[in-house]
């Protein structure tokens, strides 16, 4: 059990800026081993932004709440996936060769396919939240960050890392993940949704089991898609490949959501 914690709190530190324990004798194959607990990091992410939506909001219209809980989740995760989807703007939009949108990707600059990248998903995402029923906000925040997060690790599983360089900060999570820790990633983050059960209002005319379905289907086919368009034009995944895709899917369960929900 002191190793598995270990592995969740190399996860935590890996994904957020929560400052975590001193970890005592860590080995770099930690982190590697630390993508089981993505899940369940994203699941811990989603719970923190929806507490600060729901303090927000007895202060505050709930657009400007909304405002606040995105906020404060790009605070939490130091905009790390956000800027992965801003990289693979840039590197896709901008480059012609497999080297060129690499090279691009790796640049430190943000270019204008990032900027407005970036804007048009924290946009998109504002405007699906401040239209969510409020009866399921919970669910679908915390769901959509736990589900993202296990997509993305699906590139983890399923795709080869493509980047050489020695000290390319995602390479010691290639081919990190078997069959059977990707599925257990999957159920740990499951766990963490347990309790939102006690949060949501089931008395809600609401078509909760389509709206899941629908959720999980686009959740499935942004990844697909991504994997796909990334194997053509790269030949598998980078870091900022993880972080674009974990940004699709949460922005596409939000918007599934609202879709089968708000406007049924």
């Amino acid at each position: 059990m002191q190793r598995q914690l270990s592995l969740f709190l190399v996860a935590v530190q890996f994904l957020t800026r929560i400052r975590v324990p001193f970890l005592d004798e860590f080995e770099p194959h930690w982190l590697s081993q630390s993508a089981r607990y993505f899940p369940l990091v994203g699941a811990l992410v989603g719970w923190v932004s929806v507490g600060v939506w729901w303090l927000s909001s007895h202060y505050f219209p709930p657009a400007v709440a909304v405002g606040v809980m995105i906020s404060a989740a790009v605070l939490l995760t130091g905009a790390f996936h956000e800027d992965g989807f801003a990289d693979v703007c840039d590197g896709f939009g901008g480059g012609s060769t497999r080297d060129a949108v690499l090279a691009i990707m790796k640049d430190s600059r943000v270019g204008t396919y990032g900027v407005i990248g970036v804007a048009l998903m924290l946009g998109l995402k504002w405007t699906a939240l401040t239209a969510m029923p409020r009866a399921a906000f919970p669910a679908v925040v915390i769901g959509a960050s736990m589900v993202s997060r296990w997509s993305a690790t699906a590139l983890i599983w399923r795709m080869r890392y493509v980047r050489d360089q020695p000290n390319a900060k995602s390479k010691p999570l290639a081919d990190s993940l078997g069959t059977m820790d990707w599925l257990v990633s999957g159920a740990l983050g499951a766990i963490a949704l347990v309790p939102l059960v006690f949060l949501v209002d089931l008395t809600a005319n609401l078509p909760w089991w389509r709206a899941f379905w629908t959720a999980v289907a686009i959740a499935c086919a942004a990844t697909l898609f991504a994997a796909v368009y990334f194997a053509r034009r790269i030949g598998g995944y980078t870091g900022d490949c993880l972080g674009a895709v974990q940004q699709m899917t949460e922005l596409g369960i939000m918007l599934a959501a609202l879709g089968t929900l708000a406007l049924r």
